[in-house]
């Protein structure tokens, strides 16, 4: 059985597997990131750990919209990181078996930033890749800009 936490972004149902995921929060104002790649909102601040926020609707080439008091926050990891998506609500996890999950390549070619697709009673539930999230040009640019950021840390105070 694979655990999926089911999540939305404008009525539309996506999924990160629950092994990826370490907390669920509210979503909080984000700093800026000078210098990081445009898919990169900014960062917070998470248990002492500075996080990058992924703005997954530009991604996903969703509208974009301000973050909102009932937006929330999936703190989850990546290969190389700790990241936080912002999305409009978690839904639930769902426990599907493995081999309901079709190849996002077979139903939609070209398709990287998806690892697999689900048929629902309510409609297809997309699983997010999150180690395909970021090309590596923007790894490489967000991996400068919060060097940089953690250097001027010291000079905020």
């Amino acid at each position: 059985m694979l655990n999926l936490l089911r999540f939305s972004l404008d009525n539309r149902s996506y999924a990160l597997c629950v092994d990826s995921v370490e907390q669920v929060v509210q979503a909080v104002q984000i700093t800026p990131l000078p210098a990081s790649p445009p898919i990169i909102l900014g960062a917070v601040d998470f248990h002492g750990s500075i996080v990058p926020v992924l703005n997954v609707r530009r991604r996903f080439g969703l509208p974009s919209k301000a973050i909102d008091v009932t937006d929330v926050f999936i703190i989850a990891r990546a290969a190389k990181r700790r990241v936080a998506l912002v999305v409009d609500a978690v839904q639930f996890v769902v426990s599907v078996d493995e081999h309901q999950v079709e190849s996002a390549s077979h139903v939609a070619p070209g398709t990287t930033l998806v690892a697999g697709i689900v048929r629902m009673p309510d409609g297809m539930l997309l699983i997010h890749d999150l180690d395909a999230f970021l090309s590596l040009e923007e790894e490489r640019e967000l991996d400068t800009s919060l060097r940089k950021f953690d250097y001027g840390d010291a000079s905020r105070n």
